[in-house]
């Protein structure tokens, strides 16, 4: 198995202190980058309507870790299904990733609304979306996936 080291570009800053599954839609986030990162590598972001923010579930301990199948929120009503087919926060790696909308930048400071990250949250790579990378398509996902989310972006 290969190793890899990941550094955190940055941080998330937010009203959000506790891991919560729902009501993310309005929840805005500054990610203000570390002091090594020249503020140009920002430069441009405010052109993009939304941006892919990849970071780590840093309050997850190595015991919580999912390996194998569960349901989703540990809720019996919800099938089992394996940690690939979720979107859990016990991840082997525990990365998560979302697109939020980009707000303003300033600097090294970047404002996003519907970012579902916490307070304090390390933050390893931001990317912006170009429609020319989200899925070709009709999206298919089951019934169980819809129910599980239809508060998680009030």
């Amino acid at each position: 198995m290969n190793l890899f080291t990941l550094k955190a570009i940055g941080t998330v800053y937010n009203e959000r202190k506790t891991p919560e599954d729902d009501y993310w839609g309005n929840i805005s986030s500054l990610i203000e980058l570390g002091e090594e990162w020249d503020e140009s590598c920002l430069d441009g972001i405010e052109a993009f309507s939304h941006a892919e923010i990849h970071y780590i579930f840093h309050l997850v301990l190595d015991e919580n870790i999912q390996n194998a199948a569960r349901h989703p929120r540990n809720n019996p009503a919800y099938p089992k299904v394996g940690i690939f087919a979720q979107r859990g926060k016990n991840r082997p790696n525990k990365m998560g990733s979302t697109i939020a909308e980009v707000i303003k930048r300033e600097g090294r400071s970047l404002w996003v609304r519907g970012l579902d990250a916490i307070d304090g949250t390390p933050i390893i790579d931001i990317k912006p979306v170009m429609k020319e990378f989200l899925p070709r398509g009709e999206i298919r996902q089951p019934k169980w996936s819809c129910e599980l989310m239809k508060n998680y972006w009030e």
